[in-house]
């Protein structure tokens, strides 16, 4: 369900994808292709959330922000299903894996990747091309710039998923099932 909250409603691109399952809410913007999949919560009530080009946030993963603050992620970003990502910036061509929580104030650097269940601290500060892991979260090791590419690929294949999910997904009647 798309919601306004005090008056902000959400803008959604037209080619972007989201799942009749997400919650969006208010002051949220959902940019060119990006695409938001089932049991997705995006709460822009208490300041804004900018999706950009590309962004993939998978099943079940919840994005908020601080009192009049920002949540935002550039282009090309990945977000695993079940992660929280709550107040922070995320540069381009980031990985966050499932069940990993990025918390208020932290950004992380441009085509970074956060293991799975790691936790980024509030204010942290990842540099660009690293990998990093734990609870909580620490840079493990650089990553070779030709990385990123991989991480290109992977949202440009969640671009072609969501036009596959846009067109193909079908409701059917629980009878239809048995």
């Amino acid at each position: 369900m798309i919601y306004s909250f005090e008056g902000k409603t959400p803008k959604i691109h037209p080619s972007a994808f989201v799942s009749d399952e997400a919650t969006i809410i208010g002051d949220v913007e959902i940019a060119e292709d990006a695409n938001i999949w089932p049991g997705v919560v995006i709460r822009g009530d208490v300041g804004a959330i900018r999706i950009g080009e590309r962004v993939n946030v998978q099943d079940g993963s919840v994005l908020h922000v601080d009192e009049n603050g920002k949540t935002i992620l550039e282009a090309d970003v990945t977000i695993g299903h079940l992660a929280m990502v709550h107040g922070c910036h995320i540069e381009p061509g980031c990985l966050i894996g499932m069940n990993a929580t990025v918390l208020s104030g932290a950004r992380i650097g441009k085509g970074s990747i956060i293991a799975g269940g790691a936790v980024v601290l509030e204010g942290q500060l990842i540099p660009e091309f690293s990998l990093a892991a734990g609870v909580p979260a620490q840079v493990k090791r650089e990553l070779e710039e030709s990385t990123y590419a991989a991480r290109e690929r992977h949202a440009a294949l969640y671009v072609e998923l969501g036009k596959r999910a846009a067109s193909g997904l079908v409701p059917v009647e629980r009878a239809a099932t048995e």
